[in-house]
C-alpha cells in the first residue's frame, strides 16, 4: 500500500479514488444478524441433546419439565449472546481509538480532516500530543512516541527519516512529517483489531458434557439392545418396552449440566468480586483450574511502567549527589517526561542541591539529548544529557567507562550520560542507569503460581537484555527468546522479547496446540488479541478499555496478586463440578442396570417411568446445590479426565447396584409386597443413596472429613423428607409404612460406609483427583474462602 511520498500531499481526485480502493481508515466489521445469530445457538451437540430431552418429555406429556428444559435451553442461548455482544465491545473501542482528526496536506494545502478519511500516499504531519492516525514513514523531522500500549515497550522511542510510526501511538515530544503507508485494517492498529475479531478460546464445557453423554448413552444403548432381545424372545409386546426406552435416554441426558455449572460459576464470581477479580466471562472460572501456563505482559504487570533511577556512576572527584544535580539542570518537570521526573525524584530523594539554571533546551528526538547552562560560583557551564554515543561524541568517554556501560545495558537499564564544561570543552561526569523496577508482589505472585503447578512465561517488546534482568529478579529464569522462536518450542524459554501483538496471538494458540490451557494477562491494545483467545484473559487494573473488554477476567486492585484467587477459586468450581460428575454417572449406571436387570429376570419395571423422572429432578435439585460446597483444591492444575471420571463412577454405580437389587429382592420376594409399593421402595432408596453419593463423591478421604456447605445440607435433608412424605402419604405413588422408609434409611447410611472405602480404593487406584495440600483448620460456618486441599 506503500506510494511516493510528496511533500505537497495528494490531490482530492487521486484521494478520492485511493479512497474507493482501500476504504475508510478505520477498522471494518461484518454486519451482524443477532436474530439469526441467535438462533444459531439452538444448534449443536449440546442443545440438540436438550432438544431430545424436551421432545421426549413432551411425548410423555410431562408439560413442567419440558418447560424446565426449554427454559434451560433459552438460558445457554442468552447467555452466549451476552458473550458476543462483550467481544464486540472490545471491537467497538478498537475503533473509536481511530476515530480523530489528522493534518493532512492536500492540493498543495493543509487541511484537518477526520482520520477516517486518510488514504496511503497522503502527506500527514503530527506533533506532542497527537495520535498518530495511520501507519505512516517520516519523512521529515523526528518524534519520540509512546508506543506501549502497541508494542509493550516501556520506554518512549524515537522516531525519524525514514523509520515508521505506528497508528495508535502517542507523540510524547517533538513534531514530523511523513507518508502514509497503511491504513485501516491493513495498519499495525487494524491488524490487531483483526486478531481481536478472529480470536476464540476453545471452551471446554461443551465438549465435556458432549463426552459425558457419549459414554451414558453407549452404557444405555448395549443394556437397551440386551433387553429389547430378551423382550423379543419372551414375546413382550413392544409397546409395553417404550417407556423403558424413554427412561434411559431421559436418564443419558444431563439435563442440569449447563444449570449446574453456570450456579457455581456465578457463586465463584461473586467471590472473587470481593477478592480484587471482576469475571466478565464465566467460562474463565472453569478453564482457571485447568491452567498450566500463563503468559504475563512484563510492562506494568510484573513491572511498575514508570522510569527510576538505579545505579548511579560518577567518574572520577564527582558524587554522586553532584552527578544527579548536573544531570537534573537538564531535565524539567514541566515537561512530564518520564526521564526528567525520575532524576528529578532521585534529586529529592538524595537531597542533592539543584543548580542555579539560566537557559534549558528540552529534549529533541533529532540530536537525542537535553542541555542547560547552570552558574558554578563564578563561571557558567553548559550541561549535556543524553545517551553514552551521542555525549561520547561531543565529550569523549573516558577510560574504562565502556565496560560500566556494557554491564549496565546487560541489566536492560537505560543509560544517560552527563557531560559539563566550559568554553566549548565537555568532561563526561558519569552516568545514569533509569529501570523500570519490578513490583513489589511480582516475585510472590510467581512463587504462588509455582506453587500451584502453574508455569509463567513473561513476554515483551523491550529488548532482550531488559528482559532477562527482569526474569531473573520476580524468579521467573533468564531463558529469554525472540519472536522468531516464540512458535517453536514455547516452554524451552522463560520468556520471550521483541514481541508484536500477532507474536502473543501466536504463542497462545502454539501453547495451545501443545496441549496447554493458557493463562494470559495484559493491559495494552497490544495484549487484546491473545487475551480473547487464552481460555483466561486475564486484564490488570490499569488495562486500557481494549484490553478490559478482550478479557474475561479483570483485575480491579493494582498488580497480579489476585490471580492466584482466580485460579484456586476456578479449582473450587472443579471439585464441586467434579463431585457432580461423578453423582450423575455412577447412579446413571446403578439404576439402568437395575432396570436393566430386573427386567431381564422378571419381566418387571423395578420402578415406574413416572418416579424414575422424578428421581432425576430430585437429584437435579439437590446436585445444583453442590455449586455452593465448600470445596478442597489441589497444587497441580486441574483436568478432565472422564474416563478417570467414568472408572471411579462405575465402581461407585456397581457397588450401590448389589444393594439396590437387594432392596427390589426384599421387597418383592421376602416381604411380598405388591408391585406398586416395590416400586415405591425402590424409589424411595434410589433417592437416599444418591444423597450418599454426592457426599462420598465430594472427598477423596472419608466422606465424614470435610464439612459440606449449609446450602447442600439443607436441600438433601429436604428432599429426603419431600420424597418420605410422599412415599408415607401415598402422594404421586403408592403409599409405603413409614417404618420401610426408616429402614431404608438406615440400610443406605450402613452402607455409604462400605461405598466409602470402594470411593477410596478408585480414587488412589485412577489418581482421579493427584496429590492434594495439606487439610487446613476447619473454616467458620459463615465462609469458606480460605484455600482448601
Amino acid at each position: 500500500m506503500a506510494a511516493s511520498p510528496s511533500a505537497d500531499g495528494l490531490s482530492e481526485a487521486v484521494a478520492t479514488a485511493r479512497l474507493a480502493q482501500y476504504g475508510y481508515n478505520e477498522v471494518e466489521d461484518a454486519p451482524r444478524h443477532p436474530f439469526r445469530e441467535f438462533l444459531a445457538r439452538f444448534w449443536g451437540p449440546v442443545p440438540w441433546m436438550l432438544e431430545a430431552a424436551t421432545g421426549l418429555e413432551l411425548l410423555l406429556g410431562k408439560l413442567p419439565e419440558t418447560a424446565i428444559i426449554a427454559g434451560l435451553l433459552v438460558f445457554n442461548a442468552v447467555l452466549g449472546e451476552i458473550q458476543d455482544a462483550r467481544a464486540q465491545t472490545a471491537l467497538d473501542l478498537l475503533r473509536a481509538r481511530l476515530h480523530v482528526t489528522a493534518r493532512v496536506r492536500r492540493d498543495g494545502g493543509w487541511r484537518s480532516l477526520p482520520a477516517r478519511e486518510l488514504v496511503p500516499g497522503d502527506w500527514i504531519h503530527v506533533r506532542m500530543g497527537d495520535i498518530v492516525p495511520a501507519d505512516c514513514t517520516v519523512g521529515e523531522g523526528s518524534v519520540e512516541v509512546d508506543q506501549s500500549a502497541l508494542t509493550g515497550e516501556s520506554a518512549t522511542v524515537t522516531r525519524a527519516k525514514p523509520e515508521t510510526v505506528y497508528s495508535g501511538s502517542i507523540v510524547r515530544r517533538g513534531e514530523a512529517s511523513g507518508t502514509v503507508t497503511a491504513t485501516g485494517g491493513h495498519s499495525y492498529f487494524g491488524r490487531t483489531a483483526e486478531l481481536v475479531r478472529t480470536a476464540k478460546s476453545s471452551g471446554h464445557l461443551e465438549r465435556l458434557l458432549f463426552t459425558i453423554v457419549r459414554y451414558l448413552v453407549t452404557i444405555d444403548s448395549v443394556l437397551a439392545v440386551t433387553v429389547l432381545a430378551v423382550a423379543l424372545y419372551r414375546g413382550v409386546p413392544l409397546l409395553s418396552f417404550i417407556p423403558f426406552v424413554l427412561i434411559l435416554l431421559i436418564a443419558s441426558v444431563p439435563v442440569a449440566l449447563p444449570a449446574t455449572f453456570t450456579v457455581a460459576n456465578a457463586i465463584e464470581a461473586r467471590e472473587l468480586a470481593e477478592e480484587g477479580v471482576l469475571v466478565t466471562g464465566l467460562s474463565a472460572i472453569q478453564e482457571a483450574a485447568s491452567v498450566d501456563v500463563v503468559c504475563v505482559d512484563k510492562t506494568g504487570t510484573l513491572t511498575q511502567n514508570r522510569e527510576v533511577v538505579g545505579d548511579i556512576l560518577p567518574f572520577g572527584t564527582t558524587s554522586n549527589e553532584e552527578l544527579l544535580a548536573f544531570a537534573g539542570a537538564a531535565c524539567d518537570e514541566s515537561t512530564q517526561d518520564p526521564i526528567d521526573l525520575a532524576i528529578l525524584g532521585a534529586m529529592r530523594e538524595r537531597h542533592a542541591s539543584p543548580l542555579p539554571r539560566q537557559r534549558f533546551v528540552p529534549f529533541d528526538p533529532a540530536t537525542k539529548r537535553s542541555e542547560a547552562e547552570v552558574r558554578s560560583g563564578d563561571r557558567v557551564l553548559r550541561v549535556v544529557l543524553g545517551s553514552p554515543l551521542v555525549v561520547g561524541q561531543l565529550a569523549g568517554l573516558p577510560a574504562g567507562s565502556q565496560e560500566q556501560i556494557d554491564r549496565l545495558a546487560a541489566s536492560g537499564a537505560r543509560i544517560l550520560s552527563v557531560a559539563a564544561g566550559s568554553g566549548g570543552s565537555l568532561s563526561v561526569l558519569g552516568l545514569v542507569a533509569l529501570a523500570d523496577p519490578p513490583r513489589e508482589d511480582a516475585a510472590e505472585l510467581v512463587r504462588s503460581l509455582h506453587d500451584l503447578g502453574v508455569r509463567v512465561l513473561m513476554l515483551t517488546g523491550d529488548t532482550a537484555a531488559t528482559a532477562r534482568a527482569v526474569g531473573r529478579q520476580v524468579g521467573i529464569g533468564d531463558r529469554i527468546g525472540d519472536r522468531t522462536v516464540a512458535t517453536e518450542d514455547p516452554l524451552q524459554y522463560d520468556g520471550f522479547a521483541g514481541v508484536y501483538p500477532e507474536d502473543k496471538f501466536d504463542l497462545v494458540r502454539a501453547l495451545q496446540r501443545a496441549g496447554k490451557v493458557v493463562g494470559m494477562t495484559g493491559d495494552g491494545v497490544n495484549d487484546a488479541p491473545a487475551l480473547k483467545q487464552a481460555e483466561v484473559g486475564v486484564a490488570v487494573a490499569s488495562a486500557t478499555d481494549v484490553a478490559k473488554s478482550a478479557a474475561k477476567l479483570v483485575l480491579t486492585r493494582p498488580g497480579l496478586r489476585d490471580l492466584v484467587s482466580a485460579v484456586t477459586g476456578g479449582r473450587r468450581v472443579y471439585r464441586r463440578m467434579l463431585t457432580w460428575t461423578i453423582t450423575k454417572i455412577s447412579k446413571n449406571i446403578e439404576f439402568v442396570l437395575l432396570l436393566s436387570i430386573v427386567f431381564i429376570a422378571t419381566g418387571l419395571f423395578a420402578t415406574t417411568p413416572f418416579l424414575i423422572i422424578l428421581l432425576i429432578f430430585s437429584n437435579d435439585f439437590v446436585t445444583i446445590t453442590v455449586g455452593t460446597d465448600r470445596a478442597r483444591i489441589s497444587s497441580v492444575p486441574d483436568r478432565w479426565n472422564v474416563r478417570e471420571i467414568v472408572t471411579v463412577a462405575a465402581f461407585l454405580g456397581s457397588a450401590w447396584l448389589v444393594l439396590s437389587l437387594t432392596v427390589f429382592w426384599l421387597g418383592w420376594v421376602v416381604l411380598g409386597l405388591p408391585l406398586a409399593e416395590v416400586q415405591t421402595l425402590v424409589f424411595v432408596y434410589l433417592v437416599f443413596s444418591s444423597q450418599a453419593t454426592v457426599y462420598i463423591a465430594r472427598v477423596r478421604g472419608p466422606f465424614w472429613s470435610y464439612r459440606p456447605s449449609e446450602h447442600l445440607v439443607v436441600a438433601s435433608v429436604g428432599v429426603g423428607l419431600a420424597v418420605s412424605g410422599l412415599a408415607i402419604s401415598g402422594t404421586l405413588m403408592a403409599a409405603i409404612p413409614a417404618v420401610l422408609v426408616l429402614e431404608v434409611l438406615g440400610i443406605v447410611a450402613g452402607a455409604a460406609l462400605v461405598v466409602d472405602r470402594v470411593k477410596i480404593w478408585a480414587f488412589g487406584w485412577t489418581g482421579l483427583l493427584g496429590r492434594v495440600t495439606p487439610s487446613p483448620s476447619p473454616a467458620p460456618a459463615t465462609s469458606d474462602r480460605r484455600p482448601s486441599p
